[in-house]
């Protein structure tokens, strides 16, 4: 498998994954329920997938330290952040294209921390990426001030998803396997859900169990072949550049199967965010 395979694989899961999330949010489910479902799922996964695999959960002291803060802060804290973004924004795509818009933010980091490559061809893919998104983005009705408290949510992820990211690379750099990063991450997640949920007495919703069990299995795809493209990638900005185009499909099918906002200038962006995409790959 290379890059790019990998790259398409998450790029479909991330449209199916928001999609579901859009879909529990229409159906009531809280947040606590979806987020539960988007990490307890994966973990379980991950878990027989290290066992089938026969790979080793094991871990120095450092990589496990590692770990809680990317579960604690960068992951959990991320989520919620995008969660709360999508649920006030007038369609998910506009909060998603900001959070997930982190592509620029790691490309340059990469090259410094990293020694990844940067190519003139996929600079301008990343660059028609992200201003082909501001399309999808902006209109008139989003300046008003009471249509952007989703704004600061959506920054928010925007960082805390790029060092979930670019501390990703650096433990698959230092030999640490992708489905033993994804095991303990998810894992890390679920139980400060869990103990949120405990705190707070919050109600786990599970009558709409078909959505919930539809959103961790995407979860699953979207992340574990993310780390695979991290891994494979010269520079893990071309996954993550990938990872935000995803978003002009999730606001084409949003407005499609559950009738949200999309306009002409959002048409425009989709396709000029698709050719971007196409860019990338060539």
């Amino acid at each position: 498998m290379n890059w790019v395979i990998a790259s398409l694989i998450m790029f479909f899961s991330s449209i199916s994954l928001y999609l579901f999330v859009r879909k529990s949010q229409l159906l009531k489910v809280p947040n606590s329920t979806t987020n539960l479902a988007m990490f307890a799922i994966p973990c379980l996964v991950y878990f027989a997938l290290s066992f089938v695999l026969k790979l080793s959960l094991m871990l120095s002291w450092q990589h496990l330290l590692i770990l809680i803060c990317m579960a604690l802060f960068f992951s959990y804290l991320g989520n919620w952040f995008s969660l709360e973004s999508i649920k006030l924004a007038p369609n998910p795509g506009y909060s998603l294209i900001i959070s997930k818009s982190y592509v620029v933010f790691t490309t340059l980091v990469a090259i410094v921390w990293f020694g990844s490559p940067l190519t003139i061809k996929n600079s301008l893919a990343i660059i028609i990426i992200v201003v082909f998104s501001a399309l999808v983005m902006i209109s008139k009705k989003d300046r008003k001030i009471n249509n952007i408290r989703w704004l600061p949510y959506a920054f928010a992820s925007f960082f805390l998803w790029a060092f979930l990211a670019l501390s990703s690379k650096y433990l698959i750099v230092n030999g640490v396997n992708v489905v033993t990063i994804l095991f303990y991450l998810t894992l890390f997640v679920s139980l400060t859900i869990m103990g949120e949920v405990k705190i707070k007495r919050i109600n786990i919703e599970y009558k709409k169990w078909p959505v919930l069990v539809l959103i961790g299995l995407s979860s699953v795809f979207f992340n574990l072949f993310a780390q695979i493209g991290f891994q494979l990638a010269p520079n893990i900005g071309y996954v993550n550049a990938v990872n935000a185009s995803s978003i002009s499909l999730v606001t084409l099918f949003s407005a499609y199967f559950f009738k949200d906002e999309l306009s002409f200038r959002k048409i425009i962006g989709i396709f000029g965010v698709t050719a971007g995409l196409i860019l990338i790959f060539l």
